[in-house]
C-alpha cells in the first residue's frame, strides 16, 4: 500500500421552499422591490452518496469545465470549504477519474456549508477559484461560492419553514452620499401592515468585506427568524439588514434608513422597540451609534466586535438608563476579534456600563457558523424578558489569549480547550502555499488546511480539534515535509508527526487520552527470527498489562494484532495509539488481563510466520498461553487478509479473529466445519463507502453467508480507510476477547 489523498491504498435535502413576497408599494422616496432569497444549492456537481451512512457527499468536476472557468488547464484541482474542525476553511484535493475530478467527504454534521472549486497549473502557483456555471448565484460578495445545507438533528433551527416570513429590498435616499442605497428587510410570518400595534425592529450591520445580503445567504437569517417566530421563542419583529459601507454610519442608519423603514413598514418609532447589532466592524458601528444616539436603540448586540471610542461617566450613566440590553458575543480564540472582544468587555466594565456576555463559543471562530448562533440567541432576548442573562451553555469565560513566542517550544501547541496551533520554521518563507495535511476532516478524512504566512516568514494555522489522536505533515507546494519541532515519529512514514487532544467527549478521545502513569501497561520490543528470505531478525511491540507477572501460574491470553500494507510493526503504537486504548480499557475493567503482540507482517507467508515464528517467540519470551482458546488474531486491511488467510488455512489455531477494512474471501477448499468449531468469534469491520475496501468487505460478508461460516458484521464505522476507523474497531473488539 501507499499513502494517497484517499488514505492507505493498495498499489497495482431537500430543495428550499420559496415563499411568496409582499407586493411592492411606492412610499415617497422609498421603493420596495421583491428580493430574491438565497437560491437553493442546486449544484449538479454535488451529490449525496447512496450509502448506509447518511450525509456523505461527492463532488465531481468535469475536466472539460475547468479551462473555460479558469483559463488554465488545472493539474491540481480541489474543492475548498468550511469542512475542517470548527468549520475552518480547508482544501480537499480531487482525484482524476475518467474525464472528471472527484472528492468524497462526510458524514457532514447538519448545518450550512459554503465552498468553491479551485485549480492550479502547478503546486507553486496560485489557485484560481471557480463555481459550477450551471448552479445559481449563492453569495453576492463571493461570486465563486456555493452553499450546501445539510438538514438533520441539531440544525432544525436553520431549516426552512413552510409559509415563513418574507424578504424584500428597500431602496432609500442616503443623506450621507446623496444617492440611492439599498437594504434587505425580513418581515415575520403573518406580518400585518395594518396591525394596531407596530412591530419592533432589529437593524443589522455587516462586517467589512461582507455584503449586507450575507445575513440571508450565509447567515440563514430567514430560517433562524422564521423558526424562532413560529415556535414562539422570539417576539414577531421586522429585521432590516443595512449596508454599513459608510463613512458616517450614524447619518446612514439613524438619519436616512430608519425614517424610510418606518414609512415603508408597520414598525414602531419607540426606542424601546429598536435594536441594533453587527459583526466585526458592524458591531463597532452599532456601539458607536449607541454612544452618539443613545436614545435610538434599547438593545445592542456585538458579534465579534470591538470599540475604540472613549465613553465618559456621564454618557455611561445615560447608556445604562436608556438601554435595556448590551450583549457581547465572540467565537473561540481563532476568532480574529477574540481579544478585541475581551478588551471591549474590560472597557465597558471600567466605564461602568452594564452589559451581558455570552462568553466565548468554544466550537467555532470568526465565521458565519458563530454568527448564526449569535443571531439565534440575540433574537430571543430582544423585546422580551429572556430571564437568564449569562453565557450560553458550554461557553467559556472571556480571558486574554496569546500563543508562545514563535520557535520557542515543540509544536503543535494545544491549549486546555483543544485549540491546536501548528507552526513551521522560517525555511518555507519563500513558498507560495503551505498546508497542514492531517486526519482532521469529517470521520477522519484528510483535508489540507491552509496555513497563513507570518511577518517573520513562518507559517501558522490555529483551529479547534475535538478530543482524539491525530497524525499530520506539512505540504509545501506539493512536497511533504516533517514538522521538525514535533518530537514524535512514525517509522513507516517519516514525514508524519502525531499528537493527542485529551478529553472524553468523543470515543477516540476517551480511549486515546493517556491514563495516569501508574495505571499504564508496559510497552517493550520483542526480537524474533522471521521466516522471510534470509531469516532476518525482526521486531514486534508487546504490551503487557499493569501488574503483569511473568511467573503467574496461569498463562495470559495473547492477542496478535497486525498492521496494514505500507505499514509495519510500529504503526499500531505510533499512529494507532493502541497502548493508550489498551490502558483505558484495562483501567475501566472492560478487558481481561492479556498480552498484545504487534509484529511485522510484511513480505512473508503469514500463516507460516505467525504460527512458526511470532507465536513461538512470544511464548518463549512472555508468560502467554499456547492454547488456541486463549489466542486472538486481528489486523487491518492487509492485516485482515493475514488474519483471514490464517483462519482459512489453519482453522482452530486462534479462537478469536478480527478483520478491519477486510477482504480475502474463503477459498473453495476451506474447511467450514473446522472453522466454525474452532472459532469463538469472527468479527468483521469496515469504514463506509469512502473506505476503498468497502466493496471487498461486502463481498466477504456475502461469501461467509453463502459458505455458512459463522461471523458477526459490526455496524459500519463512518469514515475512509483510516486509523480513525481502525481505532474504533479495536475499541469495540477488545472487550469481546477471551470473555465467557
Amino acid at each position: 500500500m501507499k499513502w494517497t489523498d484517499q488514505g492507505w491504498r493498495t498499489e497495482k435535502r431537500s430543495r428550499r421552499v420559496l415563499v411568496a413576497f409582499a407586493a411592492a408599494t411606492a412610499l415617497g422616496v422609498s421603493t420596495l422591490l421583491a428580493a430574491q432569497p438565497a437560491a437553493a444549492a442546486e449544484d449538479p456537481w454535488v451529490a449525496e452518496v447512496d450509502n448506509v451512512v447518511p450525509d456523505v457527499y461527492r463532488f465531481t468536476v468535469p475536466n472539460s469545465a475547468i479551462q473555460p472557468a479558469t483559463g488554465i488547464t488545472g493539474t491540481v484541482v480541489a474543492v475548498e470549504g468550511n469542512f475542517a474542525p470548527g468549520k475552518t476553511w480547508t482544501t480537499l484535493n480531487m482525484g482524476a477519474s475518467g474525464g472528471n475530478w472527484t472528492s468524497t467527504i462526510g458524514p457532514l454534521e447538519p448545518g450550512l456549508y459554503y465552498y468553491q472549486y479551485s485549480a492550479r497549473p502547478a503546486w507553486n502557483q496560485d489557485a484560481i477559484a471557480f463555481r459550477n456555471p450551471a448552479s445559481p448565484q449563492e453569495v453576492t460578495s463571493k461570486p465563486t461560492w456555493n452553499t450546501l445545507f445539510v438538514d438533520g438533528p441539531g440544525a432544525e433551527w436553520l431549516a426552512d419553514v413552510p409559509n415563513g416570513g418574507a424578504l424584500q429590498d428597500l431602496t432609500y435616499r442616503s443623506k450621507v452620499t446623496e444617492a440611492d442605497r439599498s437594504a434587505l428587510v425580513w418581515t415575520p410570518p403573518g406580518y400585518d401592515e395594518n396591525r394596531a400595534e407596530p412591530y419592533p425592529v432589529l437593524y443589522l450591520l455587516q462586517d467589512e468585506g461582507q455584503s449586507y445580503r450575507e445575513w440571508v445567504e450565509l447567515g440563514r437569517l430567514k430560517q433562524i427568524l422564521d423558526n424562532l417566530t413560529v415556535d414562539g421563542d422570539a417576539e414577531p419583529m421586522v429585521v432590516v439588514m443595512a449596508d454599513g459601507e459608510s463613512a458616517d454610519i450614524r447619518g446612514e442608519v439613524v438619519k436616512s434608513l430608519v425614517p424610510t423603514a418606518e414609512k415603508a413598514f408597520n414598525i414602531s418609532r419607540d426606542a424601546e422597540d429598536h435594536a441594533i447589532a453587527g459583526i466585526g466592524r458592524g458591531a463597532s458601528q452599532a456601539l458607536s451609534i449607541l454612544a452618539k444616539s443613545t436614545k435610538e436603540f434599547s438593545n445592542v448586540g456585538s458579534f465579534s466586535g470591538g470599540f475604540d471610542e472613549k465613553v465618559s461617566k456621564g454618557k455611561a450613566k445615560q447608556i445604562n438608563a436608556e438601554t435595556d440590553m448590551i450583549r457581547l458575543y465572540v467565537g473561540n480564540v481563532t476568532d480574529p476579534n477574540y481579544n478585541s472582544t475581551v478588551d471591549l468587555a474590560g472597557k465597558l466594565s471600567a466605564a461602568g456600563i452594564e452589559f451581558q456576555s455570552d462568553g466565548s463559543d468554544p466550537e467555532t471562530g470568526g465565521t458565519w457558523d458563530t454568527w448564526q448562533k449569535n443571531l439565534h440567541d440575540f433574537a430571543q432576548r430582544v423585546f422580551q424578558d429572556s430571564g437568564d442573562t449569562g453565557p450560553s451553555e458550554g461557553h467559556l469565560p472571556l480571558e486574554p489569549h496569546s500563543l508562545p513566542a514563535a520557535g520557542t517550544t515543540p509544536t503543535p501547541w494545544i491549549d486546555e480547550n483543544g485549540v491546536v496551533t501548528f507552526e513551521t520554521g522560517t525555511e518555507f518563507a519563500g513558498a507560495n502555499n503551505v498546508t497542514v495535511w492531517g486526519n482532521f476532516g469529517p470521520a477522519g478524512s484528510w483535508p489540507r488546511t491552509p496555513m497563513t504566512k507570518q511577518e517573520d516568514g513562518r507559517w501558522r494555522l490555529t483551529m479547534p480539534v475535538e478530543a482524539g489522536s491525530y497524525y499530520y505533515k506539512f505540504v509545501v507546494e506539493g512536497a511533504d515535509r516533517k514538522d521538525t519541532t514535533n518530537p514524535t515519529s512514525v517509522l513507516s512514514e517519516p514525514n508524519w508527526s502525531t499528537f493527542q487532544v485529551p478529553g472524553d467527549e468523543t470515543l477516540r478521545g476517551e480511549y486515546t487520552t493517556p491514563v495516569a502513569p501508574e495505571a499504564r501497561g508496559n510497552v517493550e520490543v520483542m526480537n524474533y527470527t522471521s521466516s522471510a528470505s534470509g531469516n532476518p531478525t525482526r521486531s514486534a511491540y508487546v504490551w503487557t498489562p499493569p501488574g503483569y507477572d511473568p511467573d503467574r501460574a496461569e498463562a495470559y491470553p495473547v492477542f496478535y494484532l497486525q498492521h496494514g500494507g505500507g505499514q509495519t510493526w510500529t504503526d499500531w503504537i505510533e499512529v494507532g495509539f493502541a497502548a493508550q486504548i489498551l490502558d483505558n480499557h484495562y483501567a475501566k475493567g472492560d478487558i481481561v488481563p492479556m498480552v498484545v503482540v504487534m509484529a511485522n507482517g510484511n513480505g512473508v507467508n503469514f500463516p507460516t510466520e505467525i504460527t512458526q515464528r511470532i507465536t513461538v517467540a512470544a511464548e518463549a519470551q512472555y508468560n502467554v498461553s499456547s492454547d488456541p482458546a486463549d489466542r486472538a488474531l486481528a489486523g487491518l486491511s492487509m492485516g485482515s487478509a493475514a488474519a483471514l488467510s490464517t483462519l482459512y488455512q489453519l482453522p482452530g489455531q486462534f479462537a478469536y479473529i478480527g478483520a478491519m477494512s477486510a477482504f480475502t474471501n474463503p477459498p473453495a477448499n476451506a474447511n467450514v466445519a473446522a472453522i466454525n468449531e474452532g472459532t469463538k468469534l469472527l468479527r468483521i469491520y469496515s469504514g463506509d463507502i469512502q473506505d476503498f475496501t468497502y466493496p471487498n468487505t461486502l463481498s466477504l460478508i456475502d461469501a461467509l453467508n453463502t459458505r455458512g461460516i459463522e461471523h458477526e458484521f459490526a455496524p459500519i464505522i463512518p469514515g475512509p480507510h483510516s486509523w480513525d476507523v481502525w481505532q474504533k474497531a479495536l475499541i469495540d473488539l477488545l472487550p469481546r476477547l477471551f470473555q465467557a
